[in-house]
């Protein structure tokens, strides 16, 4: 099983990524392989120029094709996803997403920025056909710390919220592992029990 993850952050560490972060690890956890884009693996002409003759582009759209999965991960400018991934996603065919689900993950520096995921980053993941598009994790960016080793530090609220978000995704992956479906399975068992 495997999904990618693509980064629209222009930035190489951004606190984008440590959603990613988060939500791979999860996804690890599972056996489920993730795979991360970000614009720094093109080379600038390929992106700019929209080359899909380019071998790297070739390339990716090959991951997105061969991906069980999808994650789009982007920081929110004035109420708008990054450019930076707005050019990575030009480079997927009409119906690239297709039969894919596809969870979105976004920062921003405040609140404001909330209804960037339903009105910026959802049109474009339907256009793309993305089967099931989750409803996605906004963070503001004071919830995303950096420990003294460097790890991320997640506000306990933000790790709960990523937390229920990868579970719902995995259960929306097609042919999801047994370790998964166990583990979906017992809680579907306890919560009967306790009712």
């Amino acid at each position: 099983m495997k999904v990618l993850a693509i980064s629209g952050s222009p930035s190489r560490q951004s606190r984008t990524a440590k959603l990613i972060d988060k939500v791979s690890g999860l996804l690890q956890e599972q056996d489920i392989e993730t795979r991360l884009v970000t614009i720094y693996d093109f080379p600038p002409d390929a992106l700019i120029y929209a080359d899909f003759a380019h071998p790297t582009v070739q390339d990716f759209q090959q991951k997105v094709k061969a991906a069980d999965g999808i994650i789009i991960a982007s920081p929110v400018y004035k109420a708008a996803y990054a450019g930076a991934l707005k050019v990575m996603l030009d480079l997927i065919p009409e119906g690239g997403f297709a039969g894919k689900p596809v969870l979105p993950l976004a920062s921003g520096g405040s609140p404001g920025h909330l209804l960037a995921v339903d009105y910026a980053i959802k049109p474009v993941l339907a256009a793309l056909k993305a089967s099931d598009i989750h409803q996605g994790v906004f963070a503001i960016d004071s919830q995303i710390g950096k420990g003294d080793g460097g790890e991320a530090l997640l506000a306990e609220e933000l790790d709960l919220r990523l937390t229920q978000a990868a579970q719902d995704f995995i259960e929306q992956l097609p042919l999801t592992p047994p370790r998964a479906r166990r583990d979906a399975d017992t809680r579907h068992v306890i919560s009967r029990i306790s009712l």
